[in-house]
């Protein structure tokens, strides 16, 4: 009899259908039946011996709240035997595709960087999981308002930093003093990641009733995921590097990629249709793997994400790198025309670009990224650029700002996109990665801005941690002397005046946090939550920040 491995997780949503992902223990046939008679089924695709189903859930009524369970092959596998939680539901939005049964608004969660919690009773030493605690506020009341979708930017899973129970599973597996020693090496030890991450009871319930989209950040694959042509270089000299970067890909493809795509998409996704004709698609995945890391115009792992009038434009800002010194940018030329296309088509009223980087940073890290930019480009000879390239490995200098032309193409769609008629009330940039939240708000200069409102919105980490010598740098990153300091840096690489200026207007928080926008006709509201451990032991989410963004 087939056992469930891992899921289900509850992907897309919209008012008349649902994908569900499961993974499998063998071969099977994969249902969905909802208690309002909708559902659907699927045979399992097979990738290096893992069994995996994508299950589209066709005959969902508009704003509706159906529960459902899971079946291999008819037999029943979820909800769990003796489950502590209330039953796993697909929320439909209303006939208008926004909101929740109620048609009154769309919430969007978001948050990054989010080590494995510690099982059960044992010591956390980064504090309570801000998934764990949004999964117990949502199950002691199901029917109170939940988030729509759940955007995860980045650092799903820690491939470079493992646990130390994944430690000692990899030690027994193979000799860790060998490279790339305690990070993970292969297809097999990533499911085991994704393992110890999505089976953590609460994390598993949360990701079976809240639709989720997400997109990889660095260590998805390993700390400053190509940050520069000559780290590249390195990395593909090492002998681990190919099967470490094509087992990522492969990995993220299965777990995160599939789950974001609308079933009209996969219904015209090549390689979908071929994993699932042939009995192993290991070879064929393996193949797109290798060219998409070849050319990142191979394959575009940026997508679009429509609920209602709200657009979300999630955008990959590792993969999609031009990392030669004189066309260094964030994204190749079709990644960017694309973008472009997306967020200038009009027809919404908040635009949400999702970039697991922050475009907006503190004023002094800011300017030191542009300025490292410059020396790596030869703006102060070869002495500086070799000073250069090792400092922004060191410092992880590698955001939008570092990418200069990329910052100002960004801005300039922006502005371009928050203009007009038609134009949105908001355009919100949601990130994480810097592992704090804070809120940032640019003006062009001239008064040449956008009508929309613009904001940088960052909440980071999930669950993690930060030094406190970090928290000083970011504190003071923020500050007046911080930014004539980088002034200095700006003058030093002969950079060209900013194009925009911006001002924090939230923050810097520390902590376990999750942001959520209630997007209401064109109203926008932010809250951010931090998930707190009280004296008594009782864990729960508290909001440290509530505010109206369109007044």
């Amino acid at each position: 009899m087939a056992r469930l491995r891992l899921g289900p997780l509850l992907r897309y949503v919209d008012g008349a259908s649902a994908t569900v992902w499961v993974e499998a223990d063998r071969p099977c046939t994969a249902e969905v039946r909802c208690a309002d008679g909708a559902g659907g089924s699927a045979r399992t695709f097979q990738i290096a011996g893992h069994h995996y189903a994508l299950v589209p859930v066709t005959g969902l009524r508009p704003g509706t709240d159906t529960a459902y369970e899971v079946t291999l092959d008819d037999a029943p596998v979820w909800p769990l035997p003796d489950s502590r939680f209330p039953a796993s539901t697909i929320r439909t939005p209303a006939g208008d595709g926004a909101g929740g049964p109620d048609g009154d608004a769309v919430r969007v969660t978001f948050g990054s960087c989010r080590w494995a919690a510690p099982p059960a009773g044992e010591h956390d030493p980064v504090g309570p999981d801000a998934l764990d605690t949004l999964a117990a506020r949502i199950a002691a009341d199901p029917r109170a308002p939940r988030p729509d979708v759940l955007l995860l930017l980045g650092d799903q899973v820690y491939a470079d930093e493992v646990s130390k129970p994944t430690r000692r599973w990899l030690a027994a597996r193979r000799d860790l003093s060998e490279p790339p020693g305690d990070q993970v090496a292969d297809y097999e030890e990533y499911t085991h990641l994704y393992y110890e991450s999505w089976l953590d009871p609460e994390v598993r319930w949360l990701l079976s009733n809240v639709p989720s989209c997400m997109i990889f950040d660095d260590h998805d694959v390993i700390d400053d995921w190509n940050t520069s042509a000559s780290w590249l270089a390195e990395m593909r000299a090492t002998p681990w590097w190919r099967e470490r970067i094509l087992s990522g890909l492969m990995s993220y493809w299965v777990y995160q990629h599939l789950g974001n795509l609308p079933p009209a998409e996969l219904a015209r996704n090549e390689l979908f249709a071929e994993v699932q004709a042939t009995p192993d698609g290991t070879d064929a995945l393996r193949a797109f793997a290798a060219a998409a890391d070849a050319d990142p115009r191979a394959t575009r792992w940026s997508y679009r994400r429509d609920f209602g009038r709200v657009r979300l434009l999630m955008v990959d800002t590792r993969a999609a790198r031009v990392l030669e010194e004189d066309k260094r940018a964030m994204l190749d030329p079709e990644e960017a025309r694309w973008l472009r296309e997306q967020a200038l088509e009009g027809g919404c009223d908040h635009l949400l670009i999702g970039t697991s980087l922050p475009w907006l940073l503190p004023h002094l890290i800011h300017d030191a990224e542009g300025w490292n930019a410059a020396l790596c480009r030869g703006e102060r000879g070869a002495r500086w650029a070799r000073f250069g390239e090792d400092l922004r490995r060191r410092a992880d200098l590698e955001h939008w700002a570092a990418f200069p032309s990329s910052f100002d193409a960004l801005a300039a769609m922006i502005a371009e996109a928050g203009s007009g008629e038609d134009a949105p009330a908001t355009v919100c940039v949601l990130s994480g990665d810097v592992h704090h939240a804070y809120v940032a708000e640019p003006t062009w200069p001239g008064g040449g801005g956008p009508d929309a409102r613009v904001l940088q919105l960052t909440c980071s980490p999930v669950h993690n941690s930060i030094p406190a010598s970090i928290r000083v740098g970011f504190r003071f990153g923020w500050s007046r002397v911080g930014r004539g300091l980088g002034r200095r840096f700006a003058r030093h690489g002969r950079l060209p005046r900013p194009t925009l200026f911006w001002r924090r207007t939230g923050g810097p928080w520390f902590g376990n946090h999750l942001m959520t926008l209630t997007l209401r006709g064109r109203a926008a509201e932010l809250q951010l939550d931090r998930a707190q451990r009280s004296r008594m032991g009782v864990t729960n989410m508290e909001t440290v920040d509530s505010r109206s963004l369109t007044g």
